[in-house]
């Protein structure tokens, strides 16, 4: 019985991957679904100033004809994705509907599966099914995609559809979905493995049914260790879940017999401020820590109206008409408060020590949230990459065929209003993680904060 199950079920999966290919949405609701993006970004959006040269009105004329055009509505999702990538946000972008999402592919072709990660501008292979270790070893580049250079087939086919806030976050994520594609898309593949030798493979997405990869991803979102010197490492991997508050304070009493601190925060895309808030009160000297500056956008159809009279003149210590003015050309901004919290730990309870706090490109969101609560904090310092340079409160819209849509309502700056989104927050020691590194199991970053903690300690 349980077979004929489970012979259903991928039956299900592969009706449901063929009928994505039909024209379910009609071309009216096409145009709609187009329209309704424009309308909704538009008014809602934040960060309009990070695109200054995005002429949005132009550029939703253009991409009529574009949706239209589609022949299927998979199709017709991707141009939603290039038509949202323009905005250059992370927290706004496109989601297909679940029938076509189950059909997506990004690591699975059947004996093969691997994992991607853009390393010294390169597409690396970080993981792959443990029984092709020997075969295709980590630390191989993919050099080659249907006879097109690698760097030549992510500029055309998936950088077009990555929504991110910084050029390097695009980067990444485009290697790290280079074979972002349907069930049964193929693929003619070269690869370079670190000895040098060339490699030709024909892939085709397909499930795999092998689990076990390699090297195992052991990562939980909590873990501590001493290294030498009495330094105590911390990773903090995931805001998203409340008990990593409760995992960092049973660790304290360990960690108060510290002369050196790491905090580790390059795997953590973000979750709750109110985590990070709870850890970091014990890490900062300050009795108040803050957060983001924040604005959202102001829609006033009467101001509107009468802003449509007003020159940037008229402005000029007005300041009804220049926000009359702003409403008009939807500039308008509300500034709605800098999210702050009181400190209420004693100072005595508090681990005010030499410290690292270790950023990468995957830093994002609630664990930038995190950098700007210890960012005057003296006896702190950033080590490693920029963090993602994205953050904001999304707004969620439906779309035609059962898609949606989320997008950024809440423009977010240091207090003292030096920007972070769509640049990132910038280590004080940068340093850069090389295929060589990665191969060896090297840390780079870590060895670097080990260095520094230890000339600290000695003084």
């Amino acid at each position: 019985m349980k077979k004929i199950q489970i012979f259903f079920f991928y039956l299900l999966i592969a009706t449901q991957c063929f009928g994505q290919f039909q024209n379910k949405i009609s071309q009216p609701e096409k145009i709609f679904g187009l329209s309704k993006i424009w309308q909704e970004v538009n008014y809602n959006f934040a960060n309009f100033d990070h695109v200054a040269t995005l002429n949005w009105d132009s550029a939703y004329i253009a991409f009529i004809p574009n949706v239209i055009q589609t022949q299927n509505d998979q199709e017709y999702y991707k141009v939603l994705m290039r038509f949202s990538a323009l905005l250059k946000d992370a927290h706004t972008g496109i989601f297909y509907p679940k029938r076509i999402d189950t059909c997506m592919y990004t690591s699975m072709f059947g004996d093969y599966r691997f994992y991607l990660r853009n390393i010294d501008n390169k597409a690396i292979i970080k993981y792959i099914n443990k029984s092709k270790k020997d075969e295709i070893p980590i630390g191989s580049e993919i050099i080659e995609v249907n006879d097109q250079p690698t760097e030549e087939y992510l500029e055309k086919e998936i950088m077009p559809l990555i929504s991110a806030s910084t050029d390097y976050v695009v980067r990444d994520w485009s290697v790290s979905n280079l074979f972002w594609g349907l069930k049964g898309q193929k693929y003619s593949v070269k690869i370079k493995t670190p000895a040098g030798e060339i490699k030709s493979l024909s892939l085709v997405h397909q499930l795999t049914k092998e689990k076990e990869m390699y090297p195992a991803d052991d990562r939980e979102i909590f873990s501590f260790k001493w290294l030498d010197n009495k330094i105590a490492y911390v990773a903090l991997n995931d805001f998203g879940d409340q008990k990593i508050d409760s995992l960092f304070v049973d660790k304290l009493p360990e960690l108060r017999k510290a002369k050196g601190l790491i905090i580790d925060v390059r795997k953590n895309g973000g979750g709750s401020s109110n985590y990070g808030a709870a850890i970091a009160q014990y890490l900062s000297p300050d009795s108040v820590i803050y957060a983001s500056r924040v604005t959202a956008r102001t829609n006033n159809g009467l101001y509107r109206a009468r802003g449509s009279n007003f020159t940037v003149k008229d402005t000029v210590n007005n300041p009804w008409v220049a926000n009359a003015y702003l409403c008009y050309h939807n500039k308008s901004m509300e500034y709605l408060g800098t999210d702050t919290w009181h400190n209420d730990v004693a100072l005595r309870n508090r681990i005010i020590i030499p410290t690292v706090v270790l950023t990468g490109h995957e830093t994002c969101s609630a664990a930038e949230e995190f950098l700007l609560f210890l960012d005057k904090s003296k006896q702190i310092i950033r080590i490693g990459q920029n963090s993602n340079g994205s953050n904001g409160q999304p707004y969620l819209i439906d779309l035609p065929g059962g898609g949606s849509m989320r997008i950024c309502t809440q423009h977010c700056i240091y207090p003292d209003g030096r920007k972070f989104v769509g640049c990132g927050v910038k280590p004080d020691i940068e340093v850069r993680e090389t295929v060589y590194d990665f191969i060896n199991n090297r840390d780079a970053a870590l060895l670097e904060a080990v260095k520094y903690l230890n000339s600290e300690v000695a003084k």
